[in-house]
């Protein structure tokens, strides 16, 4: 698995083509969760979505993989539905009739490689308001080119979708495409996948958080001076927001990976937790503060949204002041726990949505070998970002079977460059230390 994002990743020379679903007639209203509302909610933009990449096996015929698309898509309930505003801007999930579509080539230029074009179809397509806002491309290669084995991208705006998403959304194509090739119904062997609206109104009628919970995050929220967490050193003038620097890291490949998950289990830990004892330490060291950061927390704790496709994902914040292990296990502990119970009402007494500012510092941690479905191997399986303008630091920290990969976007300004540079550099050593014991 790699982290990439569009304007650098890797897609083979070719010939480009799209295919989505036909949006039809809106159905019943569906409940929008807290996170698709914030998402949502901030317009029609480009640069919203997310996208997974990976090889075909061998070259195939179109019409198959669109098939198999079609299949997928009738699986899911987020990916039937679409966003709209009434006439007094409230923001509406609807579900939507969907029928089969129709391939579309988009022309290739010396000036645009395959990536830019796959860039520009998703920025329209892949829209908060976009009916649907899903699609996939298949990139041929050029005739005569070594490799001819088709590149396939799964984009979505990301109201519809999360990085384990993306997995499963991968592993199901592969599954409808070879059930066609193999003249069998198309994902009849898959698991029930229940719809995200589901876990929206779960979410929805649980209990109030206890007041410890409350108490939690207003002190979190006092000690941000309101709002959440900013990255803890200077990242220059912010407004009007930069472009983005995109730096992807192999920290470790799979032997250090191993020392590291070795070095975990003699602490009595999780890596996740020598990770976060490493941050700890260098943000200590080079900013003279503790480590705080959101900190996103899925919230699949039921079996049965293992399979389903959303944004099982909450915003949680990561506090840690103690580099020992043990006590950053803990906070992650704690985080996942505070994670765990709905933002909406919490945040309420707090004005309302989420309190961020330019600077917001966000740190992610997934680990793909706990996913529920395996990897095809040989797939070159990327998860791919869209090109965006920032004023925030976000890293995604990344763990499969080839090591542990890292990417962070942060504001291009000579000040960021320098700090968030440096800082990354310290991370990286202090990950490869722990590794060598």
């Amino acid at each position: 698995m790699r982290l990439t994002n569009v304007a650098q990743m890797d897609l083979v020379a070719g010939r480009v083509f799209s295919y989505g679903v036909s949006a039809g007639a809106e159905g019943r209203a569906l409940p929008v969760s807290f996170d698709q509302g914030l998402h949502v909610g901030a317009g029609q933009r480009p640069g919203s979505w997310m996208a997974i990449a990976f090889r075909l096996r061998a070259p195939v015929d179109r019409a198959l993989v669109g098939a198999a698309w079609d299949a997928v898509v009738a699986r899911h309930g987020t990916l039937q539905t679409a966003f709209s505003t009434t006439d007094d801007g409230r923001l509406e999930l609807h579900e939507i009739a969907v029928a089969p579509g129709a391939w579309i080539e988009h022309p290739v230029t010396e000036r645009r490689r395959t990536r830019d074009v796959l860039r520009e179809v998703f920025d329209e397509a892949c829209a908060p308001y976009a009916r649907p806002s899903h699609r996939i491309c298949l990139v041929e290669p050029d005739a005569g080119d070594d490799d001819p084995r088709p590149d396939l991208v799964i984009g979505s705006d990301h109201a519809h979708v999360d990085m384990w998403s993306l997995v499963i959304l991968s592993a199901e194509v592969l599954a409808c495409l070879a059930d066609l090739e193999a003249g069998r119904a198309p994902g009849a062997a898959l698991p029930p996948a229940t719809a995200f609206a589901e876990h929206t109104a779960v979410l929805a009628a649980m209990p109030a958080a206890p007041a410890e919970v409350h108490g939690r995050w207003a002190a979190i929220l006092e000690a941000g001076e309101g709002i959440m967490p900013r990255f803890p050193l200077p990242l220059g003038q912010l407004d009007p927001r930069p472009p983005e620097v995109v730096e992807v890291r192999d920290v470790l490949d799979a032997e250090e990976s191993r020392r590291l998950a070795a070095v975990a289990k003699a602490a009595g830990v999780r890596p996740i937790a020598i990770g976060i004892s490493v941050l700890t330490e260098v943000t200590q060291r080079l900013a003279g503060r503790p480590l705080r950061a959101v900190f996103p927390v899925h919230s699949r704790h039921e079996d049965r949204w293992r399979e389903s496709i959303g944004w099982f994902i909450t915003n949680a914040v990561i506090e840690s002041a103690d580099p020992d292990p043990v006590a950053s296990a803990a906070s992650v502990q704690e985080a996942i726990g505070l994670g765990s119970w709905p933002l909406a009402p919490i945040l309420a007494a707090h004005g309302g949505g989420m309190p961020v500012a330019p600077g917001m510092f966000a740190v992610s941690w997934l680990d793909a070998r706990r996913l529920p479905v395996p990897t095809a191997p040989g797939s070159q399986l990327r998860y791919v970002s869209a090109a965006i303008r920032t004023d925030g630091v976000m890293i995604w920290f990344a763990v499969d079977e080839s090591g542990l990969h890292l990417r962070c976007r942060y504001p291009d300004t000579p000040e960021a460059r320098e700090h968030v540079g440096r800082w990354l550099d310290a991370v990286q050593q202090g990950l490869r230390d722990r590794a060598s014991g």
